[in-house]
């Protein structure tokens, strides 16, 4: 079977790897350009270039894959399958008709919950018990073709988006080479999606990482575990952006009004919430690497008796 994969961040990886060891014939292999990246701007390639050059694949670095002549390139390769995992543009329908027997692409929800760029970030945030990933038939939708296969896993109360990321990307990637072999063997019923039971999620901006006080004790935990270790949850201190890696909560109610420190020591910084306390273990201050509250505290101060920035 020829299949043209299309993916560029590190998720993709583990299903390009199987469809290699599975012996599909990857003809072509679609990412997106070198971006500049640090202080120098220097050119980094993705995680999937990466793989694919040491796989010795034919590497397509379009900067719109939706150009005529970019077209041509993907139907010169006569494809059964492009397989599309976490690729970073929209295709259009003439791409999306090329292959043999479809477009399929790996997506990071239970579908159709969490359709959109950041279904990992938003699971963890809303405070889900379980997710997972579906397989699918694209069509020229955000996310809305008809559903494969799907893979289920628990998140347990204390898991962050890291964690999360990567159980989800080799569970994708198995479930992929399943799907592929249940369409060559004509095993698999397509399943429409329920658009009512849809929710979108959307990526991630200074707006939606900054942790609100005021917001519950737990709902502020979730904030910050959906979006550890990146892009990071956030709150400001006396001008400073700090940013918080890892936490726990305490539904104990008290009297001060929420974003109040009342204590910092090798158990955590203690901040009230609305209606409980957030226990932050593990911040980064500005120009500071990542650290354990214990480990900072051991040559620096945190004020307590103080109300932090709303």
């Amino acid at each position: 079977m020829k299949v043209i994969f299309m993916g560029t961040p590190e998720f993709a990886v583990p299903t390009l790897e199987h469809l290699n060891e599975n012996g599909y014939d990857i003809k072509l292999v679609v990412t997106q350009p070198d971006k500049p990246s640090g202080r120098g701007k220097k050119l980094k390639k993705s995680d999937v270039k990466i793989k694919a050059e040491e796989l010795e694949l034919e590497i397509f670095q379009p900067n719109k894959i939706k150009f005529e002549e970019n077209i041509k390139k993907l139907e010169s390769c006569k494809p059964d399958f492009i397989v599309v995992v976490a690729y970073g543009q929209i295709l259009n329908k003439e791409i999306l008709s090329i292959p043999k027997y479809g477009c399929i692409n790996v997506h990071a929800s239970l579908l159709p919950k969490y359709r959109g760029a950041a279904p990992l970030n938003w699971a963890i945030i809303n405070g889900e018990k379980t997710t997972g990933v579906t397989t699918m038939f694209m069509d020229v939708g955000l996310d809305t073709g008809d559903m494969l296969l799907k893979s289920k896993i628990d998140i347990d109360d204390n898991m962050n988006v890291g964690e999360l990321h990567d159980e989800l990307k080799i569970q994708g990637a198995r479930l992929l080479i399943e799907t592929l072999k249940g369409i060559e063997c004509d095993e698999i019923l397509r399943e429409k999606q329920d658009n009512s039971l849809s929710n979108y999620a959307p990526m991630l901006d200074k707006e939606n990482t900054k942790i609100n006080w005021n917001d519950t004790a737990q709902n502020i935990h979730n904030l910050i575990r959906g979006l550890s270790p990146w892009p990071s949850a956030y709150f400001m201190h006396e001008g400073n952006k700090i940013k918080v890696y890892k936490s726990l909560y305490i539904n104990e109610k008290t009297e001060v009004n929420p974003g109040f420190i009342l204590k910092a020591n090798n158990e955590g910084i203690f901040v009230t919430a609305l209606d409980g306390i957030v226990i932050l273990k593990e911040i980064q201050m500005p120009g500071k690497n990542k650290m354990k509250v214990s480990d900072y505290l051991r040559g620096n101060k945190f004020p307590n008796k103080i109300y932090l920035q709303q």
